[in-house]
């Protein structure tokens, strides 16, 4: 299944829950796949599953998902998560967490960075520009990759967001 099918499709469905359209439904993906979703009208949580010839793929994103992080990784002290989604695919999983801090921006990456080193990943790129400081890597043993990004806005918080993707066995 084309990792680019769910990413749009769960663009499609994040859409349609922020403009209040429909609160499920069905639909062809691109690529021939049927997919369905539902939008809690109450928390704002989508889901969303996708059938195709490698199988199936869900998706759940909002607020109140339960963060879970990959063994090794913790939430930045003290966040707020303003949201959460969680991809599962045949071949793997992704997460991406978008949260408040009050802390710098540099001090939250701090903390993500020693977890992805303690746990194997290989930091390939570090950058700090106009308040954003940012990093990525991977770890090859598995082919996972991270992408953590937190910006210091004028008011002292922090917001940033943290993407891992693993793959599965096999």
């Amino acid at each position: 299944m084309k990792r680019t099918a769910m990413m749009v499709a769960s663009g499609a469905a994040l859409m349609l829950a922020a403009c209040g359209s429909e609160t499920s439904g069905e639909f062809t993906t691109e690529s021939g796949e049927n997919a369905e979703y539902t939008i809690d009208k109450d928390s704002g949580e989508t889901s969303m599953t996708i059938k195709g010839e490698d199988g199936e793929a869900t998706l759940r994103s909002g607020a109140d998902v339960p963060v879970s992080l990959p063994d090794g990784f913790t939430l930045f002290p003290g966040s707020k998560v303003v949201t959460n989604t969680v991809v599962n695919q045949p071949d793997g999983q992704g997460t991406m967490v978008t949260f408040e801090a009050d802390a710098p921006a540099d001090k939250v990456v701090a903390h993500y960075r020693d977890a992805a080193k303690a746990a194997g990943f290989d930091i390939q790129l570090e950058m700090t520009t106009n308040g954003t400081v940012m990093i990525g890597g991977e770890r090859k043993a598995d082919d996972s990759s991270l992408s953590v990004t937190a910006t210091t806005g004028d008011d002292s918080k922090t917001t940033g967001q943290i993407i891992i993707g693993t793959k599965k066995a096999g």
